[in-house]
């Protein structure tokens, strides 16, 4: 069974940049597509980016798009969300879980594993 950590979250300046982690505490990753979420306040948890199980593959949610990269380094069974140009709106907790294929990257429902999420606050 495959239970993920997140950990690099924190206090970033608005217009900086986040590098957060996701190691696999228990379980393989490396033959799963990760996907990173996050969830702000009052806010439905949306997807942020997926990469399937080898890198060739990457998924990024619209708001992202063009500013952030997703990476992961199976042998170390870890996954990786660079973002950049952060604004205050993206404070959020962020999450990764994975998933067994590569359709309807969206749902969450297809998604497990969750970690506890990592906060990661933007300010002025």
């Amino acid at each position: 069974q495959v239970q993920l950590v997140e950990s690099g979250g924190g206090l970033v300046q608005a217009g900086g940049s986040l590098n957060l982690s996701c190691a696999a505490s228990a379980g393989a990753i490396s033959r799963l597509p990760v996907g990173w979420f996050r969830q702000a306040p009052g806010k439905e948890r949306e997807v942020v980016a997926v990469i399937n199980w080898s890198g060739g593959s990457k998924y990024y949610g619209a708001p992202v798009k063009g500013r952030s990269t997703i990476s992961r380094d199976n042998a170390k069974n870890t996954a990786y969300l660079q973002m950049n140009n952060l604004a205050t709106e993206e404070t959020a907790v962020y999450y990764c879980a994975v998933r067994s294929d590569w359709r309807n990257l969206e749902i969450r429902s297809e998604y497990y594993g969750w970690g506890q999420g990592t906060q990661v606050t933007v300010s002025l």
